[in-house]
Formats: C-alpha cells, structure tokens, sequence
C-alpha cells in the first residue's frame, strides 16, 4: 500500500504507539547540511505598527499638526539622514541599539511598503502579507513554498516556529513546520517522568529500531518514531545554549534567543518565524516617555534585536543570517481622539544582518493633507504604498535564499531599486 507520511500523521500524535510530546509533521531526516549557509528569520508585528512613530519625518510640519499628542519632539529624535526625496528621517528614541546597527551599514528601511487597496483587515491583511497574494489569500504561505523547494526528503526542522501555532506564511504542500514556542519543554514525556520517562524511551528506542520490510505499516510508524527521536534531541540541545550576551527577558528577546541557539548548534533550520504583539494602538499609544505602551513595543524590539545581532557577529554567524521584519499594515496618519491611532496603509520593513546593505530605501510621504498629494490616499488620511510588498520578498527569495522568486511568488516583482541585499 502507498501512503504519505503526511497521510499517515494526519491524525496527529494519537497516531504513534508510544506516547511522547511530538507534532505530527515528524518524518525522515534530511541529509546532513554544511555548517556555512543562509538563514532567514521573519518577524512578525502583530496588530499594525505605527510606521510614522518607528520612522519620524521630524522635520515634516504636518507631522506635528497632525499628531499634537502622539508625535515625537524632533530633539528627541535619533536622526539617521535623508532618504532619496530628501526628507529628513529619524527612528524612535527607544530604538537606540538599531541607530547603531544602521550607523554600521547592516540595517535597511523599506518605506511605504505595502500594495494596492491595503485591506484594514488584521485576519485579511495579515493572510494576504502570508500568502503573498492580495487577490487570493487564501492558499500556502510564500516561506512555505520556498521551504517546499527544498530537495526531498525535507528536513523536519528546515521551518521552525517559535509560536503556539505554524503561521500561514510557512503552511506548505510538502513541508510540515513545527511550532515549538519552547525547545526545553520540546521533549519525550511520560506521565511518571524521571527513571520511568528514561526507560520508556529506551523501550520506544528497541522497539522502532525494527523496520520490517514484509509490514508496510509496522515499518512506517518505526521509521518514524526513530526521526522523531533524533529531532528531539536536535531540539533538546538549543535548551542548553548559552549566548555570548545576555538577552532580555521578554517574549521576544527568549525566542531570538532559541534561534541563536538553534543556529549555533546546527539543527538544520533553514527559516524560523518570531513574532511579537501588541500594535493595534487605537487608544493610549503612548509613543513618547519612558512608560507609554508604544515607547515599550519600541525598547523590546530594540534590546531583543540587538542582543541578537550582537550574539550572532560573537558567534560568527551574523554573515549568513538575515531577518526580516513587516506587519500587516500601517497606522493612519492623523491621531484619534483617543491619542492612538487607527488601521491605515502603507508601513515600513526592515531588513537587519551581516550582509545587508543598510540605508533608506523608497521615499518617506508628505504628510500635507491636500487632495492632490500624490503620497497619501483615502482622503489624505493613509500613507499610500510605494513599494510592493512581494517585491521585497522576491529580494529575499532571489539574492539571499537563492531560489526563483517568481514561481513562488506567482509573479515577478523584482525591484531593482530595493537592493539591500
């Protein structure tokens, strides 16, 4: 009989005889992988970041009319130079560790990323910036597809995603993406633990180390009990990694860490997904001050990403990493009349690692409310996009993780413009 592991797996863990803490995407491992290669890690912004508070035109005085409550003091400003339209631009005061590693040359800011008719959707938007596919979102994400090129049999860490549940933009056809939010907790269990978890093991271990030829079955749930073990331990071993820095303790500085960790002790992941929350700022978005809820979202990416940037250049591993970052859209250019600000349209990405070639990318808006501006729509209201989204993911998929991007991408996007790698 011919079946799939996939079909086999569909089941989930109720599937294999002994009981143990594994998903159902546990298959074959994949070949042994050199040490020296390229990784991708997305992360994601969940909500809708406040692009204009990320990215500030300080010297833009409609920024200032606009924003009476939420706009940030240009002495306060980390000023980082002009863009090609000659406005003026500088990051948040929070993001001092991303000033230095855009002073370095290895941070790039994609400004008013976006795409047609931005939906205002958070469930749409974000399947849309997943599936790469604005008129149809609702298929494989565009990392899942990349990770489905991947020559078979596809290593079952090639995807991992440090979150609760495997995100749409790494659901695939072939490839099955584990989420493992926590690798310490990523293990074998038994109900009793110690010496009888130890030795339910061993007895799993005898057991599926019999592949009989003459039962398809039996041979098929052995086989893939004995790749499910030896992914737990590759698992297992980012728990014991220590980092050359000390990472913060929030949510997102503990899943870059595990990255590290993954990276470092060669588990074989090819692209890992972080994400982080918080953005929907409708009301109270503190951008300014030490304890406005905005001023925080901004001092947590900034420590979580510097310590990582500074642990990879450690580790020797900053060359052949790159993270990506977006969310689903932007905020509105004008603040509500709850000093927070609504779903607006075009945003910003960055892209941050040792071969990027840091800088301002794209042109920032005119925030003159005039109908005839070209940089904003809807009435003035929103940042109109000027730079496709997928076009930025084409960039990746081409020059950084080396596959076609316009068969993944189902179309091609390329901008030659946008060569930050």
């Amino acid at each position: 009989m011919s079946f799939t592991r996939r079909e086999f797996m569909r089941g989930g863990v109720a599937a294999f005889p002994v009981g143990f803490a594994a998903p159902a995407f546990l298959c074959d491992l994949a070949r042994a992988q050199g040490a020296s290669r390229r990784n991708l890690v997305v992360l994601y912004l969940a909500g809708g970041n406040d692009a204009l508070s990320t990215l500030i035109p300080y010297t833009d005085s409609f920024y200032y009319s606009r924003r009476p409550t939420l706009a940030v003091p240009a002495g306060e400003v980390l000023q980082i130079g002009t863009d090609r339209s000659g406005k003026a631009l500088g990051l948040h005061p929070r993001l001092t560790g991303l000033k230095a590693i855009f002073d370095q040359g290895r941070l790039a800011l994609i400004q008013r990323a976006g795409y047609q008719n931005s939906s205002r959707s958070h469930f749409f938007g974000s399947d849309i910036w997943s599936t790469a596919n604005p008129a149809s979102p609702t298929g494989s994400g565009w990392l899942g597809r990349y990770l489905d090129t991947l020559p078979a049999p596809i290593d079952p860490l090639a995807g991992w995603a440090t979150t609760q549940e495997v995100p749409r933009s790494m659901q695939a056809r072939l490839a099955a993406v584990p989420a493992i939010p926590s690798a310490a907790s990523y293990a074998f269990a038994n109900p009793n633990g110690g010496s009888d978890a130890v030795l339910a093991r061993q007895t799993a271990t005898r057991i599926s180390s019999r592949v009989p030829v003459d039962q398809p079955h039996l041979a098929f749930v052995n086989a893939t009990e004995q790749a499910a073990f030896a992914t737990l331990d590759r698992v297992a071993s980012v728990a014991s990694y220590q980092p050359s820095t000390t990472y913060p303790t929030s949510g997102l500085g503990q899943a870059l860490r595990a990255v590290a960790g993954a990276l470092v002790k060669g588990t074989g992941t090819r692209v890992f997904w972080v994400q982080t929350g918080g953005y929907d700022t409708h009301a109270g978005q503190g951008v300014n001050g030490l304890n406005g809820a905005y001023a925080i979202l901004m001092r947590t990416i900034d420590e979580a990403l510097t310590a990582f940037y500074n642990d990879l250049r450690s580790q020797g591993l900053l060359t052949d990493t790159l993270v990506l970052q977006w969310s689903e859209f932007a905020r509105r250019v004008t603040e509500n009349g709850s000093q927070g600000t609504d779903h607006g349209a075009g945003g910003v990405m960055m892209a941050l690692g040792g071969g990027v070639q840091g800088g301002l990318f794209g042109s920032a808006p005119s925030l003159n409310p005039a109908p005839d501006n070209p940089t904003l729509e809807n009435n003035g209201g929103d940042v109109r996009y000027e730079n496709d989204f997928r076009s930025v993911y084409a960039r990746v998929l081409d020059n950084w993780l080396g596959v076609n991007s316009v068969s993944i991408l189902g179309g091609d996007f390329r901008n030659a413009a946008l060569n930050f790698i």
